[in-house]
């Protein structure tokens, strides 16, 4: 079952305050993603998991006076591969599991396509959760194991944000519901679990990383990325 909020501004602080991550929250990766130009690596102001940054992002890209990362244009899905798009940040301790994990992020585009981030993707073994751009529409996918040993899955989705303007949003999974907050009011509820989810892919920014355009497209982000955090 899913729930679309958007009436009165008092509604909305009140879901927020529901729904997002708690303060007592653990700080899993804080990628600030204020390296200068044409960093390598992508530092966790956490001291956790640091990322390694594809020779084809552009790092110290100013705008609006914040520094983070660029992602030029180039088609999502037309070959050639083009793996040097992709960031990533490898550790188990990223991974969803079963609890309460939260991902935030602060990001703009004018594309209506793309995958900003995920764990895993389709036929991976354990599951997946991944945060993409299709029809412009900021979308949340959780896909894991439920205890019968079945793919449960949920998704929630924002309007049309390909707008060129900046929007932070957060998506927040709990035992019992998955939830998706942008600009600091409730857009949507999916309720329900979203099970167990385990996997030994890296966290990917800007597109898949297991791809090759021809029978798997990589569905590369167009646009900027300000900072990622990731909670649980």
């Amino acid at each position: 079952m899913r729930t679309r909020f958007g009436s009165s501004l008092t509604a909305a602080f009140a879901l927020v305050v529901a729904f997002a991550a708690p303060a007592s929250a653990a700080t899993l990766a804080n990628w600030q993603m204020n390296e200068g130009p044409n960093a390598t690596v992508m530092v966790d102001k956490s001291g956790h998991v640091n990322g390694s940054i594809g020779s084809d992002v552009v790092t110290g890209f100013t705008f609006d006076g914040a520094t983070g990362y660029h992602w030029p244009f180039t088609s999502p899905t037309q070959p050639p591969a083009k793996p040097g798009r992709i960031v990533t940040a490898s550790s188990s301790t990223l991974n969803p599991g079963s609890g309460a994990y939260t991902v935030g992020l602060r990001y703009r585009t004018t594309k209506h396509f793309g995958n900003i981030i995920q764990k895993g993707q389709a036929g991976s073994s354990g599951g997946y959760f991944k945060i993409e751009n299709p029809n412009g529409k900021l979308t949340c996918v959780f896909r894991g194991v439920n205890s019968s040993g079945n793919f449960v899955r949920k998704q929630v989705e924002s309007g049309v944000l390909s707008d060129g303007k900046w929007h932070l949003a957060h998506c927040s999974r709990t035992a019992t519901a998955l939830t998706l907050v942008v600009d600091g009011k409730v857009v949507d509820t999916a309720h329900g679990s979203t099970g167990h989810i385990e996997n030994n892919r890296p966290i990917s920014i800007g597109g898949k990383l297991n791809c090759d355009q021809i029978t798997t497209t990589c569905d590369y982000f167009t646009g900027d990325i300000d900072y990622v955090t990731i909670k649980n």
